[in-house]
């Protein structure tokens, strides 16, 4: 699903000093895998997960998302291919305060062409186990409740790749071990996700963990026994 070849990515500070995020990257994520792309703060982690999901594009090299040559479409095929393929999970969880569960989860429905999208948002609800909070709105909800809503909303066009920047980023362990079970379910059911994290606790959820330092993947490989989620109350 995700090809890889040769990939650079560097950035210019105010300063003028040059920061190279990406330097010679190549990696291939196949259909219904579950990869952890592990590293610290400044690794380039997160320019790869951008990447991934056409929201920045390489200075060299070659990207491919599902066979398709990314460096040839416009702005727009890309940003109608990331609607209907991609779904992004943040560490911030970014709902609308004023808006119940339900309307933020079916907010990205608004830009979508679907011809039926009746009962989409609650059972993409369900998936996270949440269908008890769907009239709630983001205050009257814990963090980890907010962060199965983010990811509602990510699967409510039912994309082929799932991809989640530091997911668990501002929840207690208990929530994360939730959120991963989510998942693991998802990818059980022949979801693609790729987890972006500096947390050495969250890849081993993964199946399949790439470690990137400085920009280049040091180390790509798979998991024996991934350690099993603690599954959220449903």
């Amino acid at each position: 699903m995700i090809e890889l070849e040769h990939v650079s990515k560097a950035y210019a500070r105010p300063s003028g000093e040059t920061v190279h995020a990406l330097t010679d990257v190549s990696l291939r994520i196949g259909r219904g895998e579950f990869v952890a792309i592990a590293g610290a703060s400044g690794s380039g982690k997160s320019t790869l997960m951008h990447i991934f999901g056409l929201l920045d594009a390489p200075d060299n090299g070659r990207y491919r998302l599902d066979g398709q040559d990314a460096s040839g479409l416009s702005v727009k095929q890309q940003a109608r291919l990331r609607n209907r393929r991609i779904g992004f999970v943040f560490q911030q969880f970014h709902l609308l305060p004023r808006t119940s569960a339900l309307e933020n989860v079916e907010l990205p429905l608004l830009y979508s062409d679907r011809s039926s999208i009746r009962g989409q948002g609650r059972k993409a609800l369900e998936a996270v186990h949440l269908t008890d909070r769907i009239h709630h709105r983001p205050s009257e909800l814990s963090g980890g409740q907010q962060q199965r809503v983010a990811i509602a909303r990510a699967l409510i066009n039912e994309p082929d790749l799932l991809l989640a920047d530091e997911p668990t980023g501002n929840l207690d362990r208990q929530s994360a071990s939730e959120i991963m079970a989510i998942f693991q379910a998802l990818n059980e059911a022949g979801r693609t996700i790729v987890v972006v994290t500096h947390d050495s606790e969250l890849a081993a959820y993964c199946r399949r963990i790439a470690r990137i330092e400085d920009g280049r993947i040091v180390s790509d490989e798979p998991v024996a026994q991934p350690k099993k989620a603690l599954e959220a109350a449903k």
